[in-house]
């Protein structure tokens, strides 16, 4: 059985999923909204000659050609930003607000970090966690290019983070974009096929329960926490909520998300999850033409 035969149980159109993940994965660009406008980085692409086109579900994304995604000036400039169109979901959903402190306990290189950054007028606090230092180093130079001032960076294990970091203020909202198998990834990155194993899957897991967790202790009461992957295994999203869910003081919120997407999984290899599991949302390749991904909204209640 290949790696992706073994989520054809999840899949309402098998051959349209494999079709997609055969694609070449289409480029896109995110508007820095620190730096300039959407509407004068939509002129400055059309000055340069370069097609782009918005996405229907947020304004600030735009498909770009593949040789144009990064070799622009408006980009070189810190008006754009390469990122993938999933990949601007979970910051979306987690929703910061100017004037909060938030955390990105899995930050470099740092998309998703300058995103909150932007969400965020560039104002309050929001605290980027790595543990690897080439990657904090990315997440430094995008941060620089894209004119952020808001970030603190702090190298260290996400787990072992303190729970209030600031004289005692725990985080309004936090953002657990975990390292997984990536197999959402495909279209962009085949070669994740040939080095999966079900050993990884396990072990990433045990790592993703471990920040998520830790995630929740650090948010407030109130509090919003958002997990997201690039993996379809059931392992590494709904198994991950349910384990946090029955061990923290959380639960699951439903949220809107203007992509074409399916609930979490309740079910899987003989394994049953809580029901509120169905909140999250998978998103496979074929549903939107993008990467496959999977998202889910915590609220911390106590």
């Amino acid at each position: 059985m290949s790696v992706l035969e073994r989520y054809e149980p999840l899949i309402d159109d098998v051959e349209a999923f494999y079709s997609a993940c055969e694609r070449p994965l289409p480029a896109a660009v995110r508007v820095n909204t620190i730096k300039t406008t959407i509407e004068r980085a939509q002129a400055a692409l059309s000055e340069a000659d370069i097609p782009a086109e918005q996405t229907d579900w947020n304004p600030e994304l735009f498909i770009l050609p593949e040789t144009s995604a990064g070799g622009n000036w408006p980009y070189v400039h810190g008006w754009l930003h390469g990122q993938e169109e999933v990949s601007a979901i979970p910051a979306r959903v987690l929703d910061p607000q100017p004037g909060e402190t938030v955390w990105d306990c899995c930050a470099a290189p740092g998309s998703k970090t300058t995103q909150l950054a932007a969400l965020m007028d560039d104002t309050g606090r929001l605290v980027a966690t790595d543990n690897n230092m080439g990657r904090v180093s990315a997440l430094r130079s995008n941060a620089e290019r894209l004119g952020v001032t808001n970030l603190a960076i702090t190298i260290e294990d996400s787990r072992n983070h303190s729970l209030k970091p600031f004289g005692g203020e725990e985080y309004d909202r936090t953002l657990v974009d975990v390292p997984c198998s990536c197999e959402g990834t495909i279209r962009k990155n085949p070669d994740v096929l040939e080095e999966w194993s079900y050993e990884h899957v396990e072990g990433t897991a045990g790592v993703q329960k471990g920040i998520l967790k830790r995630a929740v202790q650090a948010t407030r009461e109130g509090g919003s926490v958002v997990y997201s992957t690039c993996t379809f295994a059931p392992e590494e999203n709904e198994a991950v909520l349910d384990h946090v869910l029955d061990a923290e003081s959380c639960q699951m919120v439903d949220f809107d998300l203007p992509l074409d997407s399916r609930p979490g999984v309740t079910e899987w290899q003989e394994q049953r999850y809580d029901e509120s599991v169905t909140k999250a949302k998978r998103i496979y390749p074929h549903l939107n033409d993008t990467g496959g991904f999977f998202c889910a909204k915590l609220e911390v209640t106590g």
